[in-house]
């Protein structure tokens, strides 16, 4: 055996990479100007003319670096071609500033790499929600409180105000951040009811509620008068399925309340979600439906610090999507907003263990492991005693602490 052991370092954040050199006692001088050698990226661009793309080869190669196109890129043969950028941190930067004197239009390019890049290091702190400031320090839990007859979980069990507001309180004193309340099933193949029943189930509680509890109260809706009403009786978030899609009031709304908001990425109504799961680029797909939400929510004047987004598990994909979705999480960061999942007792979790819906506990904890250590900042469940040490543990491994982390 050598006296020199060696071993491959994992370098996932920033954080890990001035831990490591700190721990060999680097110049604080060095570990700025070194940190960001350590970290390498894969950056994937959609669409580029082949001039563009051939552009950034060169320079990434100058770079020290590398730069994946499609065959017939370099000779020009084929109409457009996407691209898979391949360095560190520092020659990525460097990229940006090489391309911000170039032709056809790579200035607004690196303008939008620069951006991405920056989203990947530095993740938002806060959630704006209302009047309050949500901390992102360690993962919100937002408890799931249907106050429905047909939620696939725990359907007609919160149905009459008094249960649904003694089990929003037991979850607040079992560790929820968040009580999101659900009149209207958004279950596979559920079918739509009236504005008014919806009213008439999620008023009493959040009324109920309002002044209560210390939580903020999040209404999961489509539909513009319910999130209106909702935000009047004293809830302060809005949780649509939709991404502002199915009614086009919700994003005025969202804005004239000053309500938080999760957009999140479906296709179709519940009822018909499940016909149409085919993808050419699942995460791509996903993510351009989520930017264009944003942008739905921001020119309606929605502040961008009240906007999460939420890629939707469960909603017009199949079991292996949401798999891939949360196995590639991580990617979602790109837009730097809070990121919100919910796996919480979902038909997938049944499939990969052949467990019915009460029997999905270990299932779930392990997706809310995984969702934090990948970056999820919001977590929505139903078991909130459970999902909140989970996701306390994987905060912990994941930052690398071992104090409690509030």
């Amino acid at each position: 055996m050598s006296g020199f052991p060696a071993r491959v370092l994992h370098i996932a954040t920033p954080l890990d990479a001035e831990r490591e050199l700190r721990s060999i006692n680097v110049d604080p001088g060095g570990i700025a100007m070194m940190s960001a050698k350590m970290l390498t990226r894969c950056v994937k661009l959609t669409g580029l003319q082949c001039r563009q793309a051939n552009i950034l080869k060169q320079e990434m190669l100058a770079l020290g670096g590398d730069a994946a196109v499609a065959r017939g890129t370099v000779a020009c043969s084929i109409d457009k071609t996407d691209v898979i950028l391949i360095g560190t941190d520092k020659q990525l930067h460097a990229l940006c500033s090489k391309l911000a004197p170039q032709p056809f239009g790579l200035p607004a390019l690196a303008a939008e790499l620069k951006q991405v890049l920056t989203f990947a290091v530095q993740r938002p702190r806060i959630w704006r929600a209302g009047a309050r400031e949500l901390s992102l320090d360690r993962p919100l839990i937002m408890g799931i409180l249907n106050v429905t007859p047909d939620s696939f979980s725990d359907g007609n069990r919160y149905h009459e105000p008094g249960y649904a507001i003694e089990r929003a309180l037991e979850m607040v004193s079992e560790g929820a951040d968040i009580i999101d309340i659900g009149g209207e099933s958004t279950r596979p193949g559920a079918a739509p009811i009236s504005t008014d029943d919806e009213l008439k189930r999620v008023l009493p509680v959040i009324a109920g509620l309002a002044g209560t509890t210390p939580c903020p109260i999040s209404v999961d809706t489509w539909k513009s008068p319910v999130a209106r009403a909702a935000m009047d009786a004293g809830a302060s978030i809005i949780n649509d399925i939709s991404g502002f899609t199915f009614d086009p009031q919700m994003a005025p709304v969202a804005a004239g309340t000053g309500a938080g908001v999760v957009l999140m990425h479906t296709r179709g109504t519940p009822e018909s979600m499940q016909h149409d799961t085919a993808y050419t680029d699942l995460i791509g797909e996903i993510i351009h439906s989520l930017r264009q939400s944003i942008v739905t929510a921001g020119g309606a004047g929605v502040e961008r610090e009240r906007i999460a987004i939420d890629p939707g598990i469960g909603f017009g994909k199949t079991s292996a999507q949401n798999i891939e979705i949360l196995r590639r999480l991580r990617e979602f960061t790109c837009l730097g907003l809070p990121l919100l999942i919910g796996t919480s007792r979902k038909s997938f979790i049944g499939t990969v263990l052949n467990r019915e819906t009460g029997q999905r506990l270990q299932g779930t904890a392990a997706t809310v492991a995984l969702g934090v250590h990948c970056g999820a900042d919001i977590l929505r469940v139903h078991d909130v005693r459970e999902m909140r040490d989970v996701a306390d543990m994987a905060r912990a491994v994941t930052a690398g602490y071992a104090d409690k982390p509030h």
